[in-house]
C-alpha cells in the first residue's frame, strides 16, 4: 500500500525533474544565445551542445536520487526539500565543469553551466510545488482516494490513521477502525465515531465500506484474529498490511530482508552502512580530507610551530578514543595542555579556566584548530568527517550504565564534526543532549545530510562558547 502509493509518487517527480532539467537547460541556452550574445549562435557548435545537454539532465536526476530528493519526506514537505534541491544542483554544477575542462570541451560556453545552475533551482522548487498543489487539490475533492480500513484501537493503529492523514499525497483515507476483543476502553471512546464495528463484523463492514487496503495494528498476540482477517482479504481482493505492536520500537530505517524465504526484520537499520551509501560516505571523507590538508597546510605548519615555540613537549598529542564497533585508536590532536601523566589525560574532564589549558592552546581550542591532524584519523579509515564525536574509554565505561543507548554511537565512525556540534552540544554540556543528537544523525544519515553539517560548522561548530 505505502509502496505502491509511495513509487507512484516517486516516480512522478522523477519523471518531472527530468522536464525540469531540460527546460532548465533550454532556458539557459536561450538566455545566453539569444538574450546575452546572439552573434555567438552562427558559430556555436550544435552537436557538442546537444550532447552536454543531455549529459545535464541525466547526471542531475542521478544526483537528486544520491540527495534522497525522492524519499517520502523530501518530496511531502516544499521546505524540507529546498536544501537537497541546492546541493543537488550544486554539485551537478561542479560535475559538468569538470566535464568541460577534464574532457577538454572548448566549444561549449563556461556561462551556460551557471545560467543552468539558476534555472534548475528555481525551475525544481516552483515546478515541484505547482506539482504538490495540484496533486493534493485532487484528493481534496475525493478524485482518486484509495479506501483503508484500520484493524485495532491501540496506539500502533492511531499512529497509523496519523500517518496517513499527514501524508496527504498519498492518496489514502481513513474510512475507520475496526475493535479487537484487547482494545482498552479509554482507547476505543478516543476514537470517537469512526469506530466500524469490531473484528466479528468484519465480513459485512468490507461489504460496506468497500476498502482498497487494510491495515492490521491490533495486539500480537491475537494471532487468530490476524489469520482470520488475512484469510479475509484474501478472499475480498483487500491489500492487507501489518503494524506490529511494537513498531515504537522500529526507526526509520527499519527494514524486512529475505533470507531464503526466512523474512527477518531488522528494527535499527543504519544507512551509511550499507554497500553504496559507505563507498560514499567513504570517497567523500578521503577527498575533502585531502583537499582540506593540501589548501590548509601553512595553517598547519603555523599551528605546529607555535605549539613548539610556546611550552614544553610534543607538537601532537595522540589519546586513545573509541570508534566504529567500539573498537579503540589512537586520535592525534594538537596538544593544548601541558605534559601531564596519562592516567590523567584519560581520565580528568576539562573544564572551564582548566590550568593545565596553555595560552596558545585555550585559542587553538577555542578555534578548533587543535582538531586539524585528525584529518590523518580520517584518511586513515578511522574516523569520519562527520560522525559522534569519539569519547575516551574511560568515560565510555562510566557512561554506557549511566545514559540509555550511548554505545549505539559506536555504529558509524567517529567524526571530527558532528549533529550534536553544530546544533551547540560540545564541551560541558548536556550528555544526552549529545546523545540523542548523535542518534538522530546515525538514523537519518545521507550524503546531504553530510554536506550540511560541513557547510554548519565554522558558523556554529567552530566558534563555541562551551569549548575551552
Amino acid at each position: 500500500m505505502f509502496r505502491e502509493r509511495t513509487e507512484e509518487i516517486k516516480f512522478s517527480f522523477f519523471f518531472l525533474d527530468v522536464l525540469l532539467a531540460a527546460l532548465a537547460f533550454t532556458v539557459a541556452f536561450s538566455i545566453r544565445f539569444f538574450v546575452m550574445y546572439p552573434s555567438d549562435y552562427i558559430t556555436l557548435d550544435k552537436v557538442s551542445y546537444s550532447w552536454f545537454g543531455g549529459i545535464l539532465i541525466i547526471s542531475q536526476v542521478v544526483v537528486y536520487s544520491g540527495f534522497n530528493l525522492y524519499t517520502p519526506r523530501r518530496f511531502l514537505s516544499s521546505v524540507d526539500e529546498v536544501g537537497a534541491v541546492l546541493g543537488g544542483a550544486g554539485l551537478n554544477l561542479f560535475f559538468s565543469f569538470a566535464i568541460l575542462y577534464y574532457l577538454h570541451i572548448y566549444e561549449v560556453s563556461r556561462l551556460l553551466p551557471l545560467l543552468y545552475f539558476v534555472s534548475e533551482v528555481v525551475l525544481t522548487l516552483v515546478g515541484h510545488s505547482l506539482f504538490r498543489k495540484a496533486v493534493l487539490g485532487r484528493r481534496n475533492t475525493g478524485r482518486d482516494l484509495r479506501e483503508v480500513v484500520i484493524v485495532g484501537a491501540g496506539s500502533a493503529a492511531r499512529k497509523a490513521a496519523e500517518i496517513i492523514e499527514r501524508n496527504r499525497l498519498f492518496g489514502l483515507k481513513v474510512s475507520g477502525f475496526v475493535l479487537e476483543a484487547g482494545d482498552r476502553d479509554e482507547d476505543v471512546q478516543s476514537l470517537g465515531d469512526i469506530v466500524l464495528g469490531r473484528v466479528e463484523d468484519l465480513e459485512a463492514i468490507i461489504d460496506r465500506i468497500k476498502p482498497m487496503y487494510m491495515i492490521y495494528a491490533g495486539h500480537s498476540d491475537e494471532h487468530q484474529n490476524l489469520k482470520n482477517v488475512l484469510n479475509l482479504c484474501d478472499n475480498q481482493g483487500i491489500h492487507l498490511q501489518v503494524v506490529p505492536s511494537y513498531s515504537d520500537l522500529i526507526t526509520v530505517n527499519g527494514s524486512i530482508e529475505n533470507y531464503d524465504g526466512l523474512p527477518v526484520l531488522t528494527i535499527r537499520d543504519i544507512p551509511a552502512r550499507s554497500g553504496v551509501n559507505r563507498v560514499m560516505k567513504r570517497t567523500f571523507d578521503v577527498v575533502f580530507s585531502l583537499g582540506f590538508l593540501l589548501v590548509f597546510s601553512p595553517v598547519f605548519l603555523l599551528v605546529a610551530l607555535l605549539v613548539k615555540l610556546t611550552s614544553k613537549g610534543p607538537v601532537f598529542f595522540l589519546q586513545e578514543r573509541v570508534g566504529l564497533d567500539n573498537k579503540v585508536f589512537r586520535m592525534l590532536k594538537f596538544r593544548t595542555m601541558k605534559v601531564q601523566d596519562a592516567q590523567a589525560s584519560a581520565t580528568v574532564w576539562t573544564t572551564k579556566n582548566d590550568p593545565r589549558v596553555t595560552a596558545v592552546g585555550r585559542l587553538l581550542r577555542k578555534t578548533s584548530l587543535d582538531e586539524i591532524p585528525q584529518f590523518i584519523n580520517i584518511l586513515l579509515g578511522q574516523m569520519s568527517v562527520v560522525g559522534p564525536r569519539p569519547e575516551r574509554p574511560y568515560y565510555v565505561e562510566q557512561f554506557k550504565t549511566r545514559y540509555p543507548y550511548f554505545k549505539r554511537r559506536h555504529a558509524v565512525k567517529a567524526g571530527l564534526t558532528g549533529w550534536a556540534q553544530i546544533n551547540g552540544f560540545r564541551g560541558d554540556t548536556s550528555i544526552q543532549d549529545r546523545i540523542d543528537a548523535d542518534i538522530y544523525y546515525i538514523e537519518n544519515w545521507s550524503l546531504f545530510l553530510d554536506l550540511k553539517i560541513v557547510l554548519l560548522t565554522p558558523f556554529k561548530g567552530i566558534f563555541s562558547k562551551n569549548a575551552y
